[in-house]
């Protein structure tokens, strides 16, 4: 493989393919980012066992921090279009010290969900293959750790071949797998519709506004678990705003992707929802959404009733939702260093983008390798533990959204009252948006102390949930200060090679992009 070297002097930046993306391309990486369908999967259950009827209100309400934040992201990628986004607009901000730690925070959520998702992928390969090929005596290959770990891997190699290989071939592939998810998805509702109103739903539960009543919450910690929970499902729509420098227009477009991703994330999800909630009730027995029996999955519960011989239809959704996801997780991660490398604040050689495909080859194979050793790492020491480092993901999710809601409110502190829009839209919403996010990251911490919330137990009295994720931000600070010791590192932590004046590493008139796969502009 021939790679190159960025040089920091390069008029045209970084050396990413400019211009690749329009409109359609961003949001369809950002909502595959999020894995809707996995999702939906993975958290519905626990949300109705949180708050019950409420569930609806409750991803509503944990969209509008999301919301907020994504006018940060707007505002700030308008002025400082940088692949960086969090580690480059907080260091411009806050300093170099603030933008490294959010940097990192964008890597180890990247990091540990790439673990879970490709268990999540491995799993539901392999239930696939029990459905069509499993007689009654068989034991589950899905249930066979050593080959579900390894198919992981496989799937881990192959998205960051992919990645690897350049975004257009990235975003041709998750248009098909995003396609999927979303008749799956389709599938699902109009099925538990049809069986709701022909009677032949399991309990089938007339839809109510009260639903949707924010006031109907019967306990504050049922619903802070609810909203953590949501917050979760609508991580991932950054990316598209990571893959900045390679849109066209990389001003304007990635910010509108940001905000109609988090909408279309709305809609889906609380659709999903009442569908679901009108099909299968709020029951605690059978296909209830109140089983905690069917919490972790609800659609493997409810497949063969609800779709029959069909059912497979869901399987293969939840596992091509998972590794749609696999590849965009990697794409922020693998930019965001790329652009720590460019300004000094990580080695040269993150630096290194592929000659041919323009894509960060180094930071890409090493997210790849480093997730791969960190999924089968904490495989043979404890699923328990890789469990629970997945239930840490919303500290580090809370964290690095923070710092960049932040981070627009004090960029913009000389004309946040110059104008209304100003004032809405680089102060008030983004501040509230961190605001909202920091009582997360807090509350969650506080909640994971207890050495019973998770899987794997703790030390010293204190929950392992609450060790990983806090721990794993407390490793992020000694790998600043190993790297500040550094001679190369000087520029950066000196305030030389990026501040708040250095200008942006892109190109900045759209007119000098020449292609678009996707529609441009439109």
């Amino acid at each position: 493989m021939s790679t190159t070297p960025i040089n920091l002097e390069r008029p045209q930046g970084k050396g990413l393919a400019a211009g690749t993306l329009g409109l359609w391309g961003s949001t369809v990486i950002g909502l595959a980012s999020t894995a809707p369908v996995y999702s939906l999967v993975a958290t519905l259950g626990f949300v109705v066992l949180a708050v019950g009827a409420q569930a609806p209100i409750a991803f509503v309400i944990a969209f509008i921090p999301m919301l907020f934040i994504a006018f940060a992201y707007r505002e700030l990628n308008n002025a400082v279009p940088d692949c960086g986004t969090t580690f480059t607009w907080g260091t411009k901000a806050f300093g170099p010290w603030v933008g490294w730690m959010g940097g990192w925070g964008v890597a180890v959520a990247g990091m540990v969900v790439l673990a879970n998702l490709a268990q999540i992928a491995g799993i539901y390969f392999w239930a696939l293959i029990d459905g069509i090929v499993r007689s009654s005596d068989d034991a589950l290959l899905s249930d066979n750790v050593p080959l579900v770990t390894a198919t992981g891997v496989v799937f881990i190699a192959a998205m960051t071949w992919v990645s690897w290989r350049g975004v257009e071939i990235g975003e041709r592939i998750q248009n098909v797998l995003l396609a999927i998810q979303y008749v799956a998805l389709a599938i699902f509702v109009v099925a538990a519709l049809w069986k709701f109103f022909d009677g032949s739903a399991p309990d089938p539960t007339p839809f109510d506004w009260s639903w949707f009543n924010p006031f109907a919450f019967t306990e504050w910690g049922g619903f802070i678990e609810a909203i953590l929970l949501a917050l979760f499902i609508y991580w991932g729509w950054d990316t598209c705003l990571a893959l900045n420098e390679e849109t066209k227009d990389p001003k304007r477009i990635p910010g509108r992707a940001a905000l109609l991703t988090t909408v279309i994330l709305l809609v889906t999800y609380v659709g999903v929802t009442i569908a679901a909630m009108m099909y299968a009730g709020l029951g605690d027995v059978g296909t209830g959404l109140g089983n905690e029996a069917n919490a972790d999955d609800f659609f493997l519960a409810i497949k063969d009733g609800l779709l029959g011989p069909l059912g497979w239809v869901l399987v293969v959704a939840v596992m091509i939702s998972a590794i749609s996801s696999t590849q965009t997780t990697i794409l922020p991660t693998a930019r965001g260093t790329l652009s720590m490398a460019a300004y000094k604040a990580l080695p040269r050689r993150f630096a290194t983008v592929h000659p041919r495909y323009k894509t960060p080859s180094f930071s890409t194979l090493v997210m790849g390798i480093v997730a791969s050793v960190y999924y089968v790492g904490m495989t043979i020491i404890s699923d328990n533990i890789l469990q629970d480092s997945i239930l840490s993901l919303g500290l580090a999710i809370a964290f690095y959204y923070g710092i960049t809601g932040y981070a627009c409110v004090w960029y913009f502190r000389r004309e946040l009252f110059t104008s209304t829009r100003n004032f809405f839209y680089k102060f008030l919403l983004p501040l509230l948006g961190a605001l909202m996010l920091t009582y997360a990251f807090i509350q969650s911490a506080i909640d994971m102390w207890d050495i019973d919330y998770g899987y794997g137990g703790g030390l010293w009295g204190i929950g392992s949930t609450f060790l990983i994720g806090i721990g794993a931000l407390a490793f992020g600070v000694l790998l600043m200060f190993l790297w500040f010791f550094f001679p190369r590192a000087k520029p950066f932590f000196h305030g030389e090679s990026l501040n708040r004046d250095t200008p942006v590493l892109v190109p900045e008139d759209p007119a000098d992009f020449s292609r678009s796969i996707d529609g441009g502009l439109a």
